[in-house]
């Protein structure tokens, strides 16, 4: 643990994210106290976040997460920061995983990349979730009852829009992922449950996400994907969280 939080500013002109140590998070586009896509805490004691990442024994129901926080796991962490890069080393249960965090170059999209593998000596059944609080303006108290998210039918991603925000009304967020078998919710209370926060979400406790999306929820966006893993057997799982300009059409 460091005396405050140690973090890394991954950035392209127009897009970026700030990482601390602990795996706390927030995202912005375009304008970095206008338009956060997840909520920003300057709080150099707790570190909050409201961007998170959790793997779980689908057998046992036991889950950590692979950064230092909010689900910490029992074995230590290896944390580098590096010129556009940040990179989490982490072994629990018999599962190592590297989670590697980096902004496109020329692109409004953060990756959160997370390579697993199965040392444990036994055929694994695992899951991974990614969890993401919506702000889609400056401060989440003021827009979280216009935030209206849905589920792309063509990719399966996860959009989120904030047409009351006058800055930036066409803009899109989306969080995706690199498998189609993924489930996901848009509602954070699902998620977190009642009195819940981040280092026990009720939502660990289920099989799977439930696919509520749409408006009037407090708004998050979760996706989730469970796969098998064979002794010795490397998976590698990609996040995206970006976004995007409509383009709207006018009639004559």
């Amino acid at each position: 643990m460091t005396p405050a939080p140690w973090v890394n500013v991954l950035a392209n002109p127009s897009f970026g994210t700030v990482v601390s140590e602990s795996g706390s998070a927030y995202t912005w586009a375009e304008n970095a106290h206008e338009f956060r896509l997840t909520p920003w805490s300057n709080d150099p004691v707790q570190d909050t976040t409201g961007e998170a990442l959790y793997i779980r024994d689908e057998q046992t129901g036991q889950f950590w997460s692979p950064t230092p926080l909010p689900a910490r796991g029992a074995m230590p962490y290896v944390v580098r920061h590096g010129f556009g890069y940040t990179i989490f080393e982490h072994t629990e249960h018999g599962i190592t995983c590297e989670v590697s965090i980096y902004v496109a170059m020329d692109a409004p999209v953060k990756f959160t990349v997370l390579k697993l593998r199965n040392v444990s000596g036994r055929p694994r059944r695992v899951s991974v979730t990614g969890y993401w609080e919506w702000v889609l303006s400056d401060l989440r108290q003021k827009s979280l009852l216009h935030v209206q998210t849905e589920v792309d039918l063509k990719t399966g991603a996860l959009l989120a829009r904030n047409y009351y925000n006058t800055e930036f009304p066409d803009r899109t967020a989306f969080v995706d992922v690199n498998d189609g078998t993924r489930t996901l919710t848009g509602d954070r209370k699902e998620f977190l449950g009642r009195n819940g926060n981040l280092s026990r979400p009720a939502a660990l406790g289920r099989a799977r996400l439930s696919g509520h999306v749409g408006a009037g929820l407090d708004p998050c966006g979760a996706v989730q994907v469970a796969f098998d893993l064979a002794d010795g057997q490397e998976r590698e799982i990609q996040f995206r969280l970006g976004v995007g300009a409509m383009r709207l059409r006018r009639g004559i």
